[in-house]
């Protein structure tokens, strides 16, 4: 089983898209980590479902922001996760994970 961690900024649009194996704590740092680098900016706020390593992360990568955790609040990256999945579902999946962060990739530049 696989995990999609997605970063999505205020206006909806996909910072950054990880597939990983784990939602533990070194998972949430590693995905904190990324959208950083990738933007070279650091956020006002963070707002994230209830998944209690998101705090963990978030206190060691960005003790600085603040965050946001509520289970209503994140309904953005949920919603710009639909097409996604729609997509997933019509490919009957993914052979490996590699092929499906090719694919989240390539697609997330081009989903609505």
């Amino acid at each position: 089983r696989k995990y999609l961690w997605r970063a999505v900024d205020q206006d909806g649009n996909v910072l950054d898209i990880l597939l990983q194996n784990r939602r533990d704590q070194a998972a949430a740092r590693r995905f904190f980590r990324e959208p950083l680098k990738k933007t070279r900016t650091v956020p006002r706020v963070i707002v994230t479902d209830k998944l209690r390593s998101y705090g963990a992360a978030h206190r060691t990568v960005m003790p600085s922001v603040e965050h946001r955790s509520h289970k209503g609040l994140n309904n953005q990256a949920g919603n710009s996760h639909q097409p996604t999945r729609q997509r997933e579902r019509a490919m009957k999946g993914f052979r490996s994970a590699g092929a499906a962060q090719g694919f989240l990739a390539a697609f997330s530049g081009i989903s609505p």
